[in-house]
């Protein structure tokens, strides 16, 4: 696939443009990669699995005055969800990342944030902090299942930041911060606002530094749908981290040292 094949749509899924912003600055976003009615779909399957209540290691709520503790995010969900499974391997999203990563890839880790109203967000990091991949890193594919903008807590991203070495993180503000690291902007470098609506799919490199604030809407979730993918090529992944084949045929790698889940919601679990 070139950075100009069409799409089911009639239109470029990745283009020359959009290849030249992810190597330049560390992101790019596919407008419309979903349809409205693939989303909605998705969105009544995690408010199905919402209220049928907990599975261990995936989906934990729990009684709280904090939003996230009855609407915390489900780590894996591609495991226990057929829907999920399917987005996380769907062939749209693999022609994207093998443009981006230049070779085969892997499916890693999938994530449904609800986020909403009051929740907190996750303060500046870099994926690849907890992935740790060796060599090279991830890319994120961040699926909007929402009107996401600055109001309800929409992603902000650190352009250029994706060329530099893994930061060591300070300690978030737990006021406004679900996962304890921050990786403070590098001097000169600001975060920018990723506006999007439902089916937009944010791709981003995973040493990108990038974050989200607070939903302060009052009436607004900010859910989405993550995946995160690696090259073929990678030797090692954190063991939190269980890889596919986009054909969904488990490849097990080597496990590398430091790794974790992505934030501190969660403990990791053994291998299986």
């Amino acid at each position: 696939m070139t950075a100009t094949d069409i799409g089911a749509a009639g239109h470029p899924i990745l283009t020359q443009e959009g290849l030249a912003q992810f190597q330049e600055d560390g992101f790019t976003v596919v407008r419309g990669l979903f349809g409205y009615d693939e989303i909605d779909r998705l969105c009544a399957e995690f408010t199905a699995l919402h209220a049928a209540g907990p599975v261990p290691g995936h989906f934990e709520p729990r009684e709280g005055d904090d939003p996230l503790a009855a609407h915390p995010r489900v780590m894996h969900p591609h495991e226990i969800n057929e829907l999920a499974l399917r987005f996380l391997l769907d062939a749209r999203l693999r022609g994207v990342l093998e443009v981006l990563l230049g070779e085969e890839v892997l499916a890693a880790q999938s994530m449904f944030y609800f986020k909403p109203p009051g929740a907190r967000g996750q303060a500046l990091h870099q994926d690849n902090f907890y992935l740790r991949v060796e060599p090279g890193t991830c890319v994120a594919a961040w699926v909007a299942c929402d009107v996401i903008d600055r109001e309800n807590g929409g992603l902000e991203v650190v352009p250029g930041t994706h060329r530099m070495d893994i930061f060591c993180p300070e300690e978030a503000d737990a006021e406004v911060s679900f996962a304890r690291e921050y990786v403070p902007p590098p001097p000169g470098l600001t975060p920018v606002p990723v506006d999007m609506r439902p089916g937009d799919v944010l791709f981003f490199n995973g040493s990108l530094v990038h974050g989200s604030g607070p939903n302060r809407a009052t009436d607004r979730f900010r859910r989405s749908f993550i995946g995160h993918y690696i090259g073929r090529s990678a030797e090692r992944i954190g063991g939190f981290y269980r890889t596919l084949t986009m054909s969904g045929d488990r490849v097990p790698l080597p496990e590398s040292e430091g790794a974790g889940p992505c934030g501190t919601e969660f403990d990791p679990p053994g291998p299986h």
